[in-house]
């Protein structure tokens, strides 16, 4: 099989929550640089200057200048070290046997990645002088949560949400009988992942987990990918739609190559698993994905709480999950002023402040940690959940969304290294805002008598940097 290689194009990373929306309109125009070849060769010779012409055409200077330009073409040729390409085709050899035993043939392998180059482009890859946190491309971790959060976009998405889901009401409701997951999250998931289709995917999946696989930052991750896209072509799925994100998510409702071969499914009963253009397939699929990930069927994701001061954002995360009950008893209740009921007081969930002390606060539950296993952010799974709220009806969320700004990883790394040595349970330094991270600010915060909003803020670094230097 002959592959066309098509001009790169930018990803843009994500819209809102997810695992963000991700890439442009398709290929765009041939920038500067990208158009050198035969055509440009055909102009070599004109506008030149007429006094140049006889000088050129002597035999003697035609045959320096042809050793000129052949000498320049070497020179070219040797400016890639021959030890790169080596070391890339021993990379692919060495990719083989793994692919080998996943069923895929030779004839497939050869063909995935004739004229393979890595995309030195995408973000995450472990090269020389690029930042250990890059997050570029994942704007769940670099956007401001308010931002990620758009209202106005959330507001056209439910509105296009509630369309669908009565144009696609005969295939929601067989996805809920069959799989247990209801409407409206199914429709949130695709709204968030490509806003409903109109996002097209820039990358061909195939270099990006390759390229992932090679140089990435978590290249045992992607290797497990790139067997699992090979298989996806060896089992007959056309190069040609396998288009996804930097991170190698495809189709209607984003499917990592691994994922596709345990959760797709063929609702139209066309004997196909389509997760391109086919909407019930697509749609079904996803469902299956959070089937499979532990959805409980009947629960929503969580609840918008107003904190108190016996449980502020310190108290977030996961490992202080507990009853309901337990979180009443400590003074928290619903934010639109309904009070709990029977059932809801028996359930487990743990606090969630996605913006710290400058936006709404939750009690999550099973199903919000589902989402957060399709793509794993707080954010993500906060857009998820609330849009499937709006799609059915819910409104907006009763706290505002504070002016955090963006996110700026050098500060949060250098936060989390200097809790970490001041002795906090961090978990990981990563230069990413998550539960761990906003929890043990605000454990810093309060021990120090400050304003406890966990929140990495210029303000708590520089009182970090001031109690270290004491």
């Amino acid at each position: 099989m002959r592959v066309v290689k098509k001009p790169r194009i930018a990803d843009t990373g994500r819209g809102p929550l997810g695992r963000s929306v991700k890439g442009s309109n398709g290929p765009g125009p041939i920038g500067p640089g990208e158009a050198v070849g035969e055509a440009e060769c055909k102009v070599c010779g004109m506008n030149q200057r007429p006094d140049v012409l006889p000088i050129v055409s002597s035999p003697i200077w035609s045959l320096l200048l042809a050793c000129m330009l052949g000498l320049a073409v070497a020179l070219t040729a040797f400016s890639k070290p021959a030890s790169a390409d080596a070391k890339l085709g021993a990379w692919i050899e060495g990719v083989w046997p793994d692919a080998e035993a996943a069923g895929v043939s030779r004839k497939t392998f050869d063909a995935a990645f004739k004229g393979f180059t890595p995309d030195l482009k995408l973000p995450d890859l472990d090269l020389p002088g690029r930042p250990s946190n890059d997050a570029r491309g994942q704007a769940e971790f670099t956007r401001a949560p308010s931002e990620y959060l758009d209202r106005a976009y959330l507001i056209r998405l439910a509105t296009t949400g509630k369309d669908l889901a009565a144009k696609h009401k005969a295939t929601l409701e067989k996805i809920e009988r069959e799989l247990g997951v209801d409407r409206y999250s199914v429709l949130a998931i695709w709204g968030r992942e490509t806003a409903f289709g109109h996002h097209k995917l820039p990358h061909d999946a195939i270099n990006v987990v390759a390229t992932q696989a090679y140089l990435g930052r978590r290249k045992d991750l992607f290797r497990i990918e790139l067997i699992a896209a090979l298989k996806m072509l060896e089992s007959g799925v056309p190069r040609s739609l396998m288009r996804a994100s930097w991170a190698g998510a495809m189709g209607l409702t984003q499917f990592m190559p691994s994922e596709y071969f345990k959760h797709a499914h063929d609702l139209d009963g066309d004997g196909k698993t389509d997760i391109w253009n086919s909407i019930p397939d697509a749609l079904a699929s996803a469902a299956s994905q959070l089937k499979g990930k532990g959805w409980v069927a009947g629960q929503t994701w969580g609840y918008e709480v107003i904190l108190t001061r016996e449980a502020d954002c310190g108290f977030e995360g996961p490992t202080q999950e507990r009853p309901i009950s337990e979180w009443a008893k400590l003074g928290l209740k619903r934010a639109n002023g309904r009070p709990w009921t029977e059932a809801q007081l028996a359930l487990s969930a743990y606090m969630m402040s996605p913006a710290g002390g400058y936006g709404p606060s939750f009690l999550v539950l099973e199903n919000y940690k589902v989402i957060r296993r399709y793509n794993m952010s707080d954010l993500y799974a906060v857009f998820v959940g609330n849009l499937a709220d709006r799609i059915a009806g819910g409104g907006d969320f009763v706290t505002p969304w504070g002016g955090t700004g963006p996110q700026k990883t050098s500060n949060i790394e250098e936060i989390q290294q200097r809790l970490m040595a001041l002795g906090y349970d961090v978990e990981k330094i990563d230069g990413k805002v998550g539960s761990n991270t906003r929890k043990v600010i605000g454990l810093y915060e309060r021990t120090n008598k400050l304003k406890v909003d966990c929140w990495p803020s210029d303000t708590v670094l520089d009182h970090i940097r001031k109690t270290a230097a004491r």
